[in-house]
């Protein structure tokens, strides 16, 4: 069963490493060029025209991978794992139309905020309610009611209130990548050590669940997951996808994944923390994004309050961009936060299970 996770995985990278370029001939050919602001940086005015949407090349390798790898393997498709992928292609599809309206339209600001926030609503509130059903054996469906750190705690939240913080977490965090996806290979690179986390935690939380009471090594801290193992392959397949990417995507870029990709990696990131109950550890794990988005809401608040900014230019990676560092500088240095991010994640995940021995 384990080597699906295997086969998922190497058949995104071959997948994205074959087929982004075949995407970028297309895009160019089409003349679907990047929009780039005359506010930012001037270095960025030289990626004017690069082709975008290149996150159509990861979402279709990721979703092959995962039902590629299921046939291989001869085990059928589970329903945490087809959500979560429905959540990505969903949240994708809304940043292909905002994607489409900035390059066909020529209207630099694509969507209307309000369409676009329609769009991310009806694909969020589908997820949070489906991932409520579809109880397995044991009564356990894709989603809880219940707030969860590294498994579930406290009071149960009812339907309504888990489908106001689904929608809240699935925002967040499409947005916290969509900001972050500003330069060469960033909000890529970033996302794959999220993945490779959470294919791990799919792995362990597999091996420990409450369903394998006989082998389990530490019975006091087992995990109440539907298909643990179904979200460490999906974890697995978004890995090698965006890895393969990422051989095109960074410094100097030959493609972005605009908002196609960016929605789609955030939404994603979300579905997987809820099926595997690490709604608030996402916050640690992707905490890259967080610090991103966090410097925005600073300089947008600080700007309102004060007249004031806090940051040069955010989101905090042009801040530093506009203090002389290199965007390679920048990229590199912000890697390693969000591998520490990883570590102090996992650590925490550990600690939790080690704590209930």
């Amino acid at each position: 069963m384990m080597n699906q996770i295997l086969f998922a995985g190497v058949i995104g990278l071959f997948l994205t490493l074959i087929g982004t370029p075949l995407l970028i001939k297309l895009l160019a050919r089409k003349g679907y060029g990047q929009y780039i602001r005359d506010d930012g940086p001037r270095e960025h005015a030289s990626k004017r025209g690069t082709p975008t949407m290149g996150g159509i090349a990861f979402i279709f390798a990721t979703v092959a991978a995962y039902f590629l790898s299921k046939v291989i393997s001869g085990e059928p498709p589970r329903y945490s794992g087809v959500l979560v992928l429905g959540l990505m292609v969903g949240m994708g599809l809304v940043g292909f139309l905002d994607d489409y309206i900035k390059i066909v339209k020529r209207r630099s600001l694509g969507l209307r905020a309000k369409a676009k926030m329609a769009g991310q609503l009806i694909v969020g509130v589908a997820f949070a309610v489906l991932s409520l059903q579809f109880a397995d054996s044991r009564g356990q469906t894709p989603a809880s009611t219940k707030l969860s750190f590294i498994t579930d705690f406290g009071w149960t939240i009812g339907p309504v209130l888990f489908v106001v913080w689904a929608l809240f977490m699935i925002l967040a965090m499409s947005n916290g990548v969509n900001l972050t996806d500003g330069l060469d290979g960033l909000a890529t690179g970033a996302s794959v050590l999220v993945f490779g986390a959470y294919t791990f935690i799919g792995v362990w939380q597999f091996q420990e669940s409450c369903a394998n009471g006989e082998t389990l090594t530490n019975p006091g801290a087992c995990y109440e997951v539907r298909d643990p193992l179904d979200l460490a392959v999906v974890a697995s397949a978004l890995m090698g996808s965006c890895l393969g990417f990422l051989w095109w995507n960074t410094s100097p870029a030959k493609i972005f994944m605009g908002d196609t990709g960016s929605l789609a990696l955030g939404g994603v990131l979300a579905g997987l923390a809820i099926c595997s109950r690490t709604e608030l550890l996402l916050a640690i794990l992707g905490g890259l994004f967080v610090l991103i988005t966090m410097s925005v809401v600073i300089q947008v608040g600080s700007f309102r309050l004060t007249g004031k900014r806090v940051f040069r230019m955010a989101p905090l990676q042009h801040h530093f961009e506009l203090k002389g560092w290199s965007e390679v500088l920048v990229v590199v240095r912000f890697w390693i936060i969000q591998g520490i991010c990883v570590i102090v994640g996992l650590g925490l995940f550990y600690a939790g299970w080690a704590a209930e021995k």
